[in-house]
């Protein structure tokens, strides 16, 4: 089946999206206000929807959207609080706390259960093969990336991505100032889901690559700004 965007699944795609903003509401409320927050809401499911059509096809693949979709979510959520007269910070830790929020809502055990098929021998050999058959670039808006080996010591497997489709993505929608929040959403995954994933850069940085180093057990390494730490409102 051949498709240009993901038009076909935008039912499924709405009431994921309606989930994490349920999440975040009342976070969202305590700092918007009631009225406002109800705004917020409608807008950011309105930009989204319009959005649904213009998401590159990159294929099906479960392990790739799953780090592919949320940045049109994100870009959402930007744009909606945009028109609530708030900057690109305000965005940026609404979005780090929409990712934190969305890992802690999966359980406990399951999230335990999901760190163990991350460093499982399937999943690397799965991320072996998606590697070498993205760069065949069927799909131009689809990430392109390099397997690496551990070495057993630093780091089980990694990942260098030499280009990212979410960058693609929010360069040709003309809001590539939102890549470094989004790259930053890793970290709280990371530590949610026992990545000890370790990222020193990012393409959105300006770097040719992102190097992401996975070590079960390990600490996560994800620089991010100390502002997104700080609650909804308040001043960098």
């Amino acid at each position: 089946m051949s498709h240009e965007n993901y038009l076909y699944r935008k039912n499924q795609l709405m009431r994921t999206f309606g989930r994490q903003l349920a999440r975040v509401k009342s976070s969202v409320s305590s700092w918007l206000g009631e009225e406002q927050t109800n705004q917020f809401i409608w807008e950011a499911r309105q930009e989204y929807e319009a959005l649904i059509p213009r998401i590159p096809y990159i294929g099906d693949s479960s392990l790739l959207l799953t780090f592919y979709f949320p940045v049109t979510r994100y870009l959402a959520v930007y744009r909606a609080l945009q028109k609530q007269d708030k900057n690109l910070e305000d965005a940026g830790r609404l979005i780090f706390l929409i990712a934190r929020e969305e890992s802690m809502a999966i359980p406990y055990v399951v999230r335990r259960l999901m760190e163990t098929l991350w460093f499982s021998r399937w999943l690397r050999k799965l991320a072996k093969k998606r590697a070498i058959r993205s760069q065949q670039r069927r799909y131009p808006g689809s990430f392109v990336m390099n397997y690496v080996e551990g070495d057993g010591r630093e780091f089980d497997y990694g990942i260098d991505y030499i280009e990212c489709a979410n960058c693609k993505f929010l360069q040709a929608e003309n809001a590539f100032e939102l890549a470094p929040y989004v790259c930053a959403t890793d970290n709280p995954i990371s530590e949610l889901l026992g990545w000890g994933l370790t990222r020193p850069k990012t393409i959105a940085e300006g770097f040719p690559t992102c190097s992401f180093r996975f070590k079960k057990g390990g600490a996560t390494n994800v620089p991010i700004p100390q502002s997104l730490l700080k609650p909804l409102g308040t001043e960098a």
